[in-house]
């Protein structure tokens, strides 16, 4: 059995990512920020598809807290196959000339530093020229990243722009080390992202408007990340994969 580490697990797409590795023959850690109720859920649902699951609190912008996350993982498991880098935050609708400074900073220390920071530990501990044993880092990115999200979450867009690049870069520096890297670009989908935005129906009342007229549900952007960590997909590296339902 092989064992990866999923940041923001509790809920959401991580949630799904979690219980869908399990179903497939994947140990799990996970780490969560706050909701210790969803992480005992998610805990559950992992060891009910009879796999071994930790759940690990953390916050991904302090670098301690990454460390030691790893850490916990690879004391529980021996060794990390895998990373799924997804934790990540939105704020509340606005045009950039409106966001203050706090909110930009809050976004971007958590999809932009809490990502890297993530992502170098996993180039620390994966490789097979640095000790690991090779395998894949899946980086959650978005669909926002090439649609800018204007008057709503440039802030947003922006940071997980960053994660496109990381994708490419970081691949070009893994692959000698038995690592692929890869991003999934989730657009609309059913998640509590959207009511922490201020926006709860935001799936639904757009993703009417994509060519399969519907948002798209955690557990299809799952199925994306578990075909990136599985073999089937071992000569894929440095790609950007839309789940956006042609949006």
């Amino acid at each position: 059995m092989t064992a990866i580490l999923i940041t923001g697990g509790s809920r959401g797409i991580g949630r799904a990512t979690a219980v869908l590795a399990a179903r497939r023959g994947w140990n799990v850690a996970f780490t969560y920020a706050s909701d210790a109720a969803a992480a005992a859920q998610t805990l559950e649902a992992i060891r009910a598809e009879g796999a071994d699951g930790l759940a690990i609190r953390a916050d991904c912008a302090i670098e301690a807290e990454v460390i030691d996350s790893f850490a916990q993982g690879r004391a529980r498991f021996g060794a990390l196959d895998g990373v799924v880098v997804n934790a990540g935050i939105v704020a509340p609708p606005a045009p950039l000339a409106d966001m203050s400074l706090e909110r930009l900073t809050r976004v971007f220390d958590t999809n932009v530093l809490g990502a890297y920071l993530t992502a170098r530990e996993a180039a620390r501990t994966l490789p097979r020229d640095r000790g690991g044993q090779g395998g894949a880092i899946v980086i959650v990115s978005s669909a926002a990243a090439r649609l800018g999200s204007p008057g709503e979450y440039v802030d947003y867009a922006g940071s997980k722009g960053a994660l496109d690049t990381l994708t490419i870069g970081l691949a070009k520096e893994l692959g000698p080390g038995g690592v692929r890297v890869n991003a999934v670009r989730p657009g609309l989908i059913e998640t509590d992202i959207h009511a922490s935005g201020g926006q709860p129906d935001r799936a639904w009342r757009l993703g009417t408007g994509t060519p399969l007229g519907r948002p798209g549900t955690a557990e299809e952007v799952a199925e994306a990340i578990l075909y990136l960590l599985d073999a089937a997909s071992s000569y894929v590296t440095g790609a950007l994969l839309d789940v956006s339902g042609g949006r």
